[in-house]
């Protein structure tokens, strides 16, 4: 059991890394309460390439600065003016990749969890999707360019490692815009969790 450490968030392979992520635990502590929950879905933007990605094109902005940044920070971005979805920055500097965190199998601080979710904490739409585990885990703006390795919010490998037969890959949602890069299998997904939106 052991806390990421930065170095593995700089590999420059976001696939790798968004199907490796499956399996870790994501833990947050917000207003001295601690929640987490086991990654089962991910999908991978692979930067200034990706018509899906927000960098595209080499866009920069206030709102996108963090993804420019050296792998292990949090990029939390507000969607639809609603929901707060987590990204993981990955790569090296000035390369802005990122693994948007789809999906938890909720593990630690339920209880919690409930209070701002107020769904049966066994239904899948309790966290299956990006907008739902964000606002399980606690996920604001104030997550928004946090080191990884801090005490806010990190990722811990428990040593669960899923094998290529348990992993689905399929389209990313809610991209249509993207063009062709709307159907690339960029979306990794734990096959028989049922937290994880599976095809």
């Amino acid at each position: 059991m052991s806390k990421l450490l930065q170095s593995y968030y700089n590999n420059t392979d976001v696939l790798f890394l968004a199907e490796d992520l499956l399996g870790k635990i994501l833990y947050t502590q917000k207003d001295g309460l601690v929640t987490a929950g086991r990654i089962v879905e991910t999908e991978a933007y692979f930067g200034i390439l990706d018509k899906a990605s927000h960098a595209y094109n080499g866009k920069r902005t206030l709102r996108t600065e963090p993804m420019y940044k050296e792998g292990g920070v949090a990029y939390v971005y507000l969607c639809y003016g609603i929901h707060h979805l987590l990204n993981i920055v990955t790569s090296v500097a000035e390369d802005p990749q990122c693994v948007l965190i789809r999906s938890i199998e909720p593990l630690v601080g339920i209880d919690v969890m409930e209070l701002r979710r107020p769904v049966p904490p066994e239904k899948p739409s309790f966290s299956n999707g990006p907008g739902s585990a964000g606002k399980a885990l606690g996920i604001d703006s104030s997550f928004n360019d946090l080191l990884l390795t801090g005490d806010k919010i990190w990722v811990e490998d428990q040593g669960l490692k899923y094998s290529h037969s348990e992993i689905g890959k399929a389209p990313r949602i809610g991209i249509a815009y993207a063009q062709e890069h709307a159907m690339l299998p960029l979306r990794f997904y734990v096959k028989n969790n049922r937290y994880s939106k599976k095809g």
